[in-house]
Formats: C-alpha cells, sequence, structure tokens
C-alpha cells in the first residue's frame, strides 16, 4: 500500500482539538469532520488539501484527549497518512485502529517542506520526496498492523477475521 501526495506542514505539539476542534464532536460523520480539519493551526487547509495528501508535522502529534474523532477527521479530509517526528502514543493506537497509516520518521520532517510531493511505500516504511530526491526510511508496521491499515481499521479487520473463520 502507498500513500502519495503534497506535504501539508505542520509544527510540533498538533493536539486534538488543533486537529478537530470541540465544537465539531456532536458528530462522527467522517466526512463532516473532515470539512473542519486542521481549521485551527491552518483555516486554509481543508482549501488546499487534495486527495492522498499528507500531513508532516513535529513531535508529539495527536497529544490532548484520546477522542476518535481527530483521526477521522483527518481520514475525512482525505489524507492518505500522517508522518511526524513522535505521535500521541493513544493518538497512535486510535490512527491504527481506524485504518489511518501513521509513520514516525523525525529525519523526513526536518528535510520535507510544505508543498512537496512525497510518496510512502507503507509496508517498507521507505518515505521518498519527489520533489528533491531524498529517501528516508521509517519504521515498517508489523504484518498484523499493515493487515489492520489494509482492511480499513480494527472493526473492518475483525469483521474479515470473523467471516473467514465462518
Amino acid at each position: 500500500m502507498n500513500a502519495t501526495g503534497k506535504a501539508h506542514k505542520f509544527g510540533d505539539h498538533i493536539d486534538t482539538d488543533q486537529i478537530i476542534p470541540a465544537k465539531y464532536l456532536t458528530t462522527t460523520d467522517e466526512r463532516e469532520l473532515g470539512s473542519h480539519c486542521m481549521e485551527t493551526p491552518d483555516p486554509e487547509f481543508v482549501k488546499r488539501v487534495k486527495p492522498g495528501d499528507v500531513i508532516v508535522a513535529g513531535v508529539n502529534f495527536g497529544c490532548g484527549s484520546s477522542r476518535e474523532h481527530a483521526p477521522i477527521s483527518i481520514r475525512g479530509a482525505e489524507v492518505s497518512c500522517v508522518i511526524a517526528k513522535s505521535f500521541a502514543r493513544i493518538f497512535f493506537r486510535n490512527a491504527i485502529n481506524l485504518g489511518l497509516p501513521v509513520l514516525e520518521c523525525p529525519e523526513a520532517i526536518d528535510a520535507i517542506e510544505a508543498g512537496d510531493e512525497i510518496d510512502v511505500d507503507l509496508a517498507t516504511g521507505k518515505i521518498v520526496d519527489r520533489t528533491t530526491e531524498e529517501v528516508f526510511m521509517a519504521k515498517p508496521y508489523e504484518p498484523f498492523m499493515m493487515e489492520i491499515i489494509n482492511a480499513g481499521g480494527l472493526i473492518e479487520y475483525t469483521k474479515a477475521k470473523l467471516a473467514k473463520a465462518g
């Protein structure tokens, strides 16, 4: 599975309230949440983001509350993955459980600029900045985590496993 798109760069400690403001937590509709994704740190983000684009961010992305609305809103904005220096652990877990690929790669974040064309091979962790031709390696996912992401999240993964088991 690959993720390809333009980089949208954010700084350190982007919390879940910045990813999706609390006033929108009255819904779990992915498209509705996506229409407000990242509007606090960048009010123009949803106007610029295109399907497949990539969020790149500094340390502790997704800190704050444990709300699942944050990764849902990123998926709703049709972002293909998030690459950061580090993630808040509960955000990381929620993202995987919801089928949103997230990779940690500090070297990539230091080099990638907003607007760069990014290609990510999620199975190997290889990140290519097509604009500069620089290549970075994030830690690849364990096979079972890749299965969860490919299934679209933990619920769909579990449904498929149960259906297969009869």
